[in-house]
């Protein structure tokens, strides 16, 4: 018997939500045989992106106590296309299937299998397709002669916060490394304020 987990989310003053997905996925994972090990639920308020139940999905997924993931709809799963594929790319690493109850979209069968394999070959066009993106931007920033990366680190700061915590005074380096004094002092400070 397939063991599945069933997922949920909805708002928390909106418990007919609730009921409209758990009702037909309990039913759905009784007409098809599986055993329900657990039911995850989260109540979101708000704008809050914290969601405690699906960590615990993942968690038990990753532990592999469970063959197979049922959800109500895409968008009561993930909130992001690229969540939802990077999911269901987990899932099929790990042999979990995943099953939209209201797409009808079951990883399990060879008409999921096809479909996750364009949801991912997608992807992969969107990677590719960015990845191509930015290689002409540093490409075309070059040819106009912009400096890339980050900023180079200014060695004169680290020479003096090397010289003043060896003990040496801010007169000393200053004279040491021919710069003005105020220059060592507000070189040293900047260099310190931002180690904070």
């Amino acid at each position: 018997m397939k063991k599945i987990a069933i997922y949920g989310r909805t708002s928390t003053v909106d418990k007919q939500d609730l009921d409209t997905q758990l009702i037909p996925l309990r039913e759905f994972a009784k007409a098809r045989g599986f055993f329900i090990y657990n039911e995850y639920v989260d109540k979101i308020s708000g704008g809050k992106e914290n969601r405690p139940e699906l960590d615990k999905l993942m968690e038990d997924a990753q532990k592999r106590k469970i063959d197979g993931v049922l959800v109500f709809r895409f968008d009561r799963f993930s909130r992001s296309t690229k969540h939802l594929i990077n999911t269901l790319e987990l899932f099929n690493n790990l042999g979990i299937d995943f099953i939209s109850y209201n797409e009808n979209i079951d990883t399990s069968t060879p008409v999921g299998k096809v479909l996750f394999t364009m949801i991912s070959a997608f992807s992969e066009f969107e990677k590719s397709i960015i990845q191509e993106r930015v290689r002409a931007g540093i490409h075309k920033a070059r040819i106009k002669g912009k400096t890339l990366g980050r900023p180079k680190v200014d060695t004169d700061i680290l020479k003096i916060v090397k010289l003043k915590e060896s003990g040496m005074t801010f007169r000393d380096i200053a004279e040491k490394m021919k710069l003005k004094k105020s220059n060592v002092y507000n070189k040293y400070n900047s260099y310190k304020l931002n180690q904070v």
